[in-house]
């Protein structure tokens, strides 16, 4: 639950406001779960399609909101101090799609990869920590085209 215990005012007419959060990248800097947003395409009416990347609890999952075709995927996970991290797809025959383990030498606590994708759905990333505590992060990728045969 949040709690507000201040009240904040903006130096702006709220059309200039509205305006600048209209531009997808400007939206990490008000909402803390956001790392990282990046426009694909404007649209016709105006608007934006945009991929967003979010870090919930320690754990950063990317991964396009739309994939033309369910046979190749593009994903990268990462969380630091990571031990492991485990890829889930929700909706897949099978689930675990990937586990990358990281040893005390790696470099950094993260990977890229390419995944299958049945059909939309939510892809999970679960990290373990090296304390053994879990973090967990989801983000849904809608498929146009499945590609687990289905």
């Amino acid at each position: 639950m949040v709690r507000i215990e201040d009240d904040i005012y903006v130096a702006v007419e709220p059309e200039t406001a509205f305006e600048y959060m209209d531009v997808p990248e400007h939206q990490s800097e008000i909402s803390p779960s956001l790392s990282a947003v990046e426009t694909v395409e404007e649209l016709p009416s105006g608007g934006k399609r945009a991929t967003y990347a979010y870090r919930m609890g320690g754990v950063t999952l990317d991964a396009p909101e739309i994939a033309e075709n369910g046979n190749t995927v593009p994903i990268s996970v990462s969380a630091e101090g990571a031990a492991s991290i485990m890829v889930l797809a929700a909706g897949n025959p099978t689930p675990p799609v990937a586990t990358f383990n990281f040893g005390p030498l790696a470099g950094s606590s993260s990977a890229s990869t390419r995944i299958r994708l049945a059909g939309t759905q939510d892809v999970i990333a679960v990290a373990k920590m090296a304390d053994g505590s879990f973090a967990r992060t989801s983000k849904e990728v809608k498929v146009t085209i499945g590609g687990c045969g289905g």
